[in-house]
């Protein structure tokens, strides 16, 4: 594989390579003819500056920070593509990194880190978005920060998010339309905003329809598979099992088709299931489960043009770009008595 370098495409273009490097790093005192030359040459040889040498090379640099706190969940997978495809697009390289507070020397850390890499931008999602010391750590370093689903300090930096009480409600509604009544609810991890959200949309659509929900069917979970398992198993080992159970996330609502395999019951012949974020494992499993499509990549990409792109968010603003949930309908319900 032939690599292109500034030279060949100074060479190519007839300039020098400190005028490619200017063209490049968007400059001024570039003639509009040069620079339109410069382009051309680097689109016709395929070239992609090197971000690190570009970043030491001008006052700016061009390398995104995407933290989580765990980086390995299938919605962080959906996050890395969206910000990698965006950052690729506006000739950017993205930086992974997990924030773990079970570290007692966590703070000291990512301070080292924050101190060795010159970041153009951070973005934080959920939960670590949400505690105050993590903002204080970047706002120290002068790291501009886009968070993606805060639920605290709203107005200290800008953010992304999609309406996750509306979602739950439309899908709890839906199961409601199809005459379930006995739902249990499945709620996720207690330190995520959205999973309170989802509780209260889910809350709201029975209290409207004028449908109580016993404590009995409210189950704690955490957004992990395990969660999953052991609340679906206290639902079904109930003596009146529910006709329908609403699962926070995708991981957790397949956590609950194991179980109900264990037990012999179909989905949805005997029990109906709905998820929520449409991860790959709500389109794999069978029959594949209805749930409420997030915009994760979607949500990414927007964040990092909140940061770098031409509408970027100016310092000291705290926009708030909301993007469109879908309810994705699947085999995994039936209606009650059909």
């Amino acid at each position: 594989m032939t690599i292109i370098t500034i030279k060949d495409v100074a060479t190519r273009a007839g300039v020098s390579p400190k005028t490619v490097s200017r063209v490049i790093n968007d400059e001024a005192h570039v003639r509009a003819e040069v620079r339109e030359a410069v382009l051309r040459v680097v689109a016709e040889l395929g070239y992609r500056p090197n971000a690190f040498a570009r970043g030491l090379s001008s006052a700016r640099s061009f390398l995104v920070g995407l933290f989580f706190d765990d980086p390995a969940s299938s919605y962080a997978g959906d996050v890395q593509r969206g910000a990698l495809e965006r950052c690729r697009e506006v000739a950017h390289h993205l930086l992974i990194e997990q924030v773990d507070r079970a570290q007692p020397d966590w703070m000291a850390r990512l301070d080292s880190a924050l101190r060795a890499v010159r970041l153009a931008g951070a973005i934080l999602t959920p939960p670590i978005g949400d505690w105050p010391e993590l903002l204080d750590l970047f706002a120290a370093h002068d790291v501009r920060v886009v968070r993606i689903a805060p639920g605290e300090a709203l107005d200290r930096t800008p953010q992304v998010r999609m309406d996750d009480r509306a979602a739950a409600r439309e899908l709890t509604e839906r199961l409601i339309a199809l005459g379930h009544r006995d739902i249990a609810f499945i709620k996720g991890n207690p330190m995520h905003e959205a999973s309170a959200r989802r509780w209260h949309g889910f809350s709201d659509a029975m209290a409207a329809a004028g449908i109580a929900v016993p404590t009995a069917r409210v189950l704690q979970g955490d957004f992990t598979f395990r969660s999953g398992l052991a609340a679906a198993e206290a639902i079904l080992a109930a003596a009146h099992r529910p006709s329908a159970v609403f699962a926070s996330n995708d991981e957790m609502a397949f956590a609950v088709l194991v179980v109900a395999m264990r037990h012999g019951l179909t989905v949805p012949g005997d029990l109906s299931l709905v998820g929520f974020d449409d991860a790959a494992i709500a389109r794999m499993a069978w029959p594949p489960l209805m749930t409420i499509r997030q915009p994760n990549a979607e949500m990414a990409a927007a964040a990092v043009d909140l940061l770098i792109g031409p509408g970027a968010a100016r310092d000291g603003e705290a926009p708030c770009i909301e993007l469109p949930y879908a309810l994705i309908e699947r085999p995994s319900v039936a209606r009650v008595g059909g």
